[in-house]
C-alpha cells in the first residue's frame, strides 16, 4: 500500500508532524517494499487559507491509498475521502515509526474529521 505520512523533515526518522495541512513534508511509503520519498510540501505549510484541500490533493495525486497523520479538518478529509484515501490517526514518534504503527494494525481510521476547520 502507498502511504503518505505527515512529516516535519524529509527522512524516515523524523518526527511525525499532526498537522496534515501545513505538515512541510509528505513521506511517502510504499509499505510492501519499503520503498519511500519525500515530497515537500512548503507551499502549503504558509498558506493564507486552503492549507488543507491543497495538501488532500497533492496526496491523491501522489496515488496514495492512505495517509498518517495527527489531526485532518473537514476539507482536507473530504478532500482526501473523493480521493479514494483513507485517514489513519494515534500513531507517534517518528515516520518509520507510524509505518510500523500502521503495519501492525495499531492506529485509527478516521470515518470523519477530528478537528474543526482552521486547527494549527
Amino acid at each position: 500500500m502507498k502511504l503518505a505520512v505527515t512529516a516535519r523533515e524529509g527522512r524516515m526518522d523524523a518526527p511525525l508532524d499532526p498537522r496534515f495541512g501545513r505538515a512541510p513534508y509528505f513521506m511517502v511509503v510504499d509499505t510492501a517494499t519499503g520503498a519511500f520519498s519525500a515530497v515537500d510540501n512548503s507551499i502549503n505549510l504558509n498558506a493564507a487559507q486552503g492549507a488543507g484541500i491543497q495538501s488532500g490533493k497533492r496526496v491523491v495525486d501522489l496515488g496514495a491509498a492512505g495517509v498518517v497523520t495527527g489531526h485532518v479538518g473537514p476539507k482536507a478529509f473530504s478532500t482526501l475521502r473523493a480521493g479514494g484515501v483513507e485517514v489513519y490517526t494515534g500513531a507517534c514518534g517518528t515516520v518509520a515509526e507510524a509505518v510500523e504503527q500502521f503495519k501492525a494494525g495499531k492506529l485509527t481510521k478516521l470515518e470523519a474529521a477530528d478537528v474543526e476547520s482552521h486547527w494549527s
